[in-house]
């Protein structure tokens, strides 16, 4: 059986679910409440690229705050939007916030892209993670509908998969995705050293392939938490976060500290 804080490493909560925490000015609260269920770490989003975080401009302060509730942050999200447009700015917060990995939800918003939309997305994102790599960060891609799509009969994903600079992009996986037939421990076997981080959710064995995904907490679900574990070394996994609303985040939290 897998042992308990699987793969030996802090377990997380990525801060997006509760947003409204932040958007209201109650940030340390939001990390109190997190420190008081076990979390250990937490990933943040980008204060340029996610309005709701709009009060943690001040880099300093932010890490900071963090430390002092005895937690760690190395890892946020960014909207493709603010890399293109102001790249070295947001490098500048991240370096400040002590982030060294910058994650980008997903390439795209078609949920049927082109084989070209594909090849274009992708040399963009070489290219932010190439000027992300000289500054010391490591550049990251999450998985959404983008990514879960097919083209030309092919998922999406392999082919950024392909196309993606193995020394310039590792990925985060959105356990999630599970509900469209992407499976963490076939991925993560399939593409060794490439993943480095996971997003933790599980799905209700209700949801449809086609139909809307309806979240559990950890082990109440249809993954297989045991095979992912297991699997997550090969893939390169250095990280998870649980993303969920309190309710669920608080049952996957213990669940994971039960592993």
């Amino acid at each position: 059986m897998v042992r308990a804080k699987p793969l030996g490493l802090p377990i997380g909560s990525q801060t997006y679910p509760h947003r409204q925490l932040i958007r209201d000015g109650s940030f340390a609260e939001l990390l109190d409440t997190l420190k008081g269920i076990g979390v250990q770490s937490v990933e943040l989003c980008s204060p340029f690229g996610y309005a709701d975080f709009a009060s943690l401009t001040d880099a300093k302060a932010v890490k900071r705050t963090i430390a002092d509730h005895g937690l760690t942050c190395e890892s946020s999200h960014f909207s493709l939007r603010e890399l293109r447009e102001n790249q070295p700015r947001s490098i500048d917060w991240a370096h400040e916030a002590g982030i060294t990995h910058m994650y980008v939800a997903s390439l795209g918003g078609s949920s049927a892209p082109s084989l070209e939309d594909v090849k274009r997305a992708a040399e963009e994102y070489n290219r932010i993670a190439a000027t992300a790599g000289k500054a010391g960060i490591q550049q990251g891609l999450h998985n959404e509908n983008f990514e879960t799509s097919m083209v030309d009969g092919r998922r999406t994903y392999d082919i950024l998969l392909e196309l993606l600079d193995p020394a310039l992009v590792k990925f985060q996986f959105q356990m999630s995705t599970i509900a469209r037939g992407v499976v963490a421990a076939d991925y993560f076997k399939k593409y060794p050293g490439r993943f480095i981080s996971m997003h933790i959710q599980d799905v209700d064995p209700v949801t449809t392939t086609d139909g809307p995904i309806v979240q559990t907490s950890v082990g109440r679900g249809m993954i297989d938490w045991e095979a992912t574990f297991r699997a997550a070394p090969t893939g390169g996994v250095r990280s998870y976060y649980v993303e969920q609303n309190m309710e669920l985040t608080k049952a996957s939290v213990a669940a994971l500290q039960r592993m």
